[in-house]
């Protein structure tokens, strides 16, 4: 796919998707989500992270509103037919993904954001459930995440009031990883994503399946799982090479299997 609304490239095992709607502080499109879908499924494949952030001053400003090819708006069938596969692709990625949030997250940016497994913010980003104040309800997998991560109280506060959530709030309430200094903020996220490149990406993808499992399982049923994803990493390259590099007190070579 020729990409025209955002970047793609692919350095050192990391994966760096930017959406480039500069001028429209990233706002999606259906283009935009068809071709954000694509690249992170391509990350997925030939990268050992994926990274998503914004060009220019903003992460994502949420759904352009002008984007309204031939008139009214059939909502429930962008959510299902666009937005759905790309909340999907990020989170069944089988690496790694990184948002890194640069600038402001508005509705569908956020939760888009949000569906990363790790979300760095720069100080000055802020996340903002704007969908009450055009009468809608928060989606693209807002309403899945938001308790999840916020706890109930602090899900419905930001639902209902729509207000802005600075990226030290959220990290406080649990919403983000980590809030980072803005001058600090380009070099902190690319270090971190050098990290989990170098990492024992089979490692990664188990424990993200094993901890989104968590949700639906009862007790007896996490520890079953735990076991079985345990027994395939102990069986693995990385499994060997990590308890080497430990005994030789030397920094581990990681292959991802």
């Amino acid at each position: 796919m020729d990409y025209e609304t955002i970047t793609y490239a692919l350095t050192d095992g990391v994966a760096l998707i930017t959406l480039n709607r500069a001028d429209k502080m990233n706002a999606l499109t259906t283009q935009m989500r068809a071709e954000l879908t694509h690249a992170v499924t391509e990350g997925g494949r030939e990268g050992r992270v994926v990274v998503l952030t914004g060009a220019g001053r903003a992460f994502c400003s949420g759904q352009d509103l002008a984007d309204r090819a031939g008139g009214v708006a059939d909502l429930e069938k962008t959510l299902r037919e666009e937005y759905a596969p790309l909340l999907r692709a990020i989170i069944d990625c089988p690496v790694p993904t990184i948002a890194a949030v640069n600038g402001p997250a508005a509705g569908a940016g956020a939760n888009i954001a949000l569906a990363a497994d790790v979300v760095f913010a720069s100080e000055s980003a802020y996340f903002m459930q704007a969908f009450t104040r055009i009468g809608l309800i928060p989606d693209a997998g807002g309403t899945y995440a938001l308790p999840r991560q916020m706890g109930m109280a602090k899900a419905m506060g930001a639902a209902l009031f729509a207000d802005k959530i600075t990226a030290q709030q959220a990290d406080d309430w649990g919403m983000i990883w980590q809030a980072v200094p803005d001058a600090d903020f380009d070099a902190h996220w690319r270090g971190k994503a050098a990290q989990l490149a170098a990492g024992p990406t089979a490692a990664y993808a188990e424990a993200k399946k094993a901890i989104r499992a968590s949700w639906d399982n009862g007790l007896e049923d996490q520890l079953s799982l735990e076991a079985e994803a345990q027994g395939r990493c102990g069986k693995s390259h990385d499994f060997a090479e990590g308890v080497a590099a430990f005994t030789q007190k030397r920094s581990p070579k990681f292959e991802g299997r």
